[in-house]
Parts: structure tokens; sequence; C-alpha cells
């Protein structure tokens, strides 16, 4: 009896073959194992693909309590990776290069550095996705010209699980040698919650105090989190 090493997607009901549904429907109707399948390709002597991939969402939701089930992606290591069942070193790299490759999508689809930010909420389209699933915080800058025209988006600090450190000297050092005139500033809440701390506010308030002095507008600070977004100036809390 010839037994395959892999189960692959012919072995599903056409139906359920997410490469052809993918090329009849298009991406966004496929669901996160789905996407997955699709990129490993082949699943195990007793899976299919896409059983392998639904097994390992629903293991990693099980055993780490992650409320995205794709948030175990955004930062797992080649080795992180080959330790869930199923995942070899091969399907751990395309895994890693999938992630790679749509963070590097979100990041050019700022379009043109011309693109004008008409008002803060604007750059959420260009970090949104990107920041709301990171595990750790971090707090990016969005630096503008005088007519608010996007010069470029830095990462300003990266901290442990609950707080990214904030060095104002970085900030505008940054923002000074961009010769911006204006700046926005973006954090991720990891525990997902966007919902302003009592440091966020008290942080802003002090970096805009910074920022009259120097003549450098701050415009908003924006919080991601994977429930949404807030805008400390829509909640009425920038000085």
């Amino acid at each position: 009896m010839n037994t395959k090493d892999h189960l692959t997607m012919h072995d599903l009901p056409v139906d359920d073959r997410p490469t052809e549904k993918l090329e009849q429907l298009g991406a966004s109707v496929l669901s996160d194992a789905e996407l997955m399948a699709v990129i490993i390709r082949s699943g195990s002597r007793h899976e299919t693909a896409l059983s392998l991939t639904q097994r390992l969402i629903r293991f990693h939701a099980d055993t780490c309590g992650q409320a995205s089930p794709l948030g175990f992606l955004a930062d797992a290591t080649v080795a992180e990776l080959t330790e869930l069942p199923g995942i070899g070193r091969v399907k751990a790299l395309q895994l890693q290069a999938a992630v790679e490759l749509g963070r590097r999508v979100c990041r050019n689809s700022r379009s043109a550095q011309s693109e004008r930010i008409r008002q803060p909420l604007d750059v959420l389209r260009f970090l949104e996705a990107e920041m709301a699933d990171l595990s750790r915080e971090e707090l990016r800058v969005v630096l503008l010209d005088s007519r608010n025209r996007l010069i470029r988006i830095g990462t300003l600090s990266t901290g442990g699980l609950s707080a990214a450190v904030i060095q104002p000297r970085d900030l505008f050092r940054d923002a000074v040698k961009a010769n911006a005139a204006a700046v926005i500033l973006v954090h991720n809440h990891p525990s997902g919650d966007p919902e302003p701390s009592q440091d966020d506010l008290t942080t802003t308030a002090q970096l805009c105090q910074v920022g009259t002095l120097m003549g450098i507008r701050i415009l908003d600070h924006l919080i991601i989190g994977r429930s949404g977004s807030v805008s400390l100036r829509q909640l009425g809390q920038m000085p």
C-alpha cells in the first residue's frame, strides 16, 4: 500500500481547499487558518495543512490565552515556532517570512512621503494593523512638515510588556534633525485595551510642554489596542 508522507489540499473536498478558495473569491474571505494553510502548503501524514493550522490556533489560544488568534506569530522566533506541534523548520521559516512581508507591505502602504496628514487619526491606516498585536509596548513618532506632510515614521522606544521608556531628548532630537514642524505620538497597549493610563496622560502633558518650548507641536497621542484605538485629543486630554 502506498502511504503519503503528507496529506495535501487535494485530500480535501474542492470547496474546502484554501488555495482554490483564494483564487476564486480573494484573500479577504479566507479565515486565519486558511491563510496560514496556503502559506505552509502541506500538513503531516495524519492531517492536512488546514487541519494543522486550525489546531495550532486553538492550541495557542488554549495554552497562552492570546486574545488575537494570530498574536503569537507577530514576534515568534523560528525556534519558538518549531516548538508548536506539527511545525518544522521549513514551515516556521515560511510563516516568519509571511509575517515580515506583511509588515513591509503595511509600512510601504504609507505611500509617498509627500502624503498630507489631514487629521491625526489618518496615521492609523499606516500603523494600526501593524501595532495592534505587538507583544511589547512601542512608541512611534510621526514627523510632519509645516504643511502636515509626512516626513517619516520612526520608532522612539521599545519597552517591556507594560511600558515604553520615553526620552524627550530623543523625540525632539529626531524632530529637529528632520526639520519637523509637528509630531504625532503613537503607542500600543499589549493588554489590548487602548484606554490611556495616568502615566500616558502625565507623560503626554510633559512632552507637550517641552514641545512648546522647542517650537514643535504635538498634534495628538494615539493609543492602539486590539479592541480599537483612541485619540487623547478627541478625549480632551491634550494640553
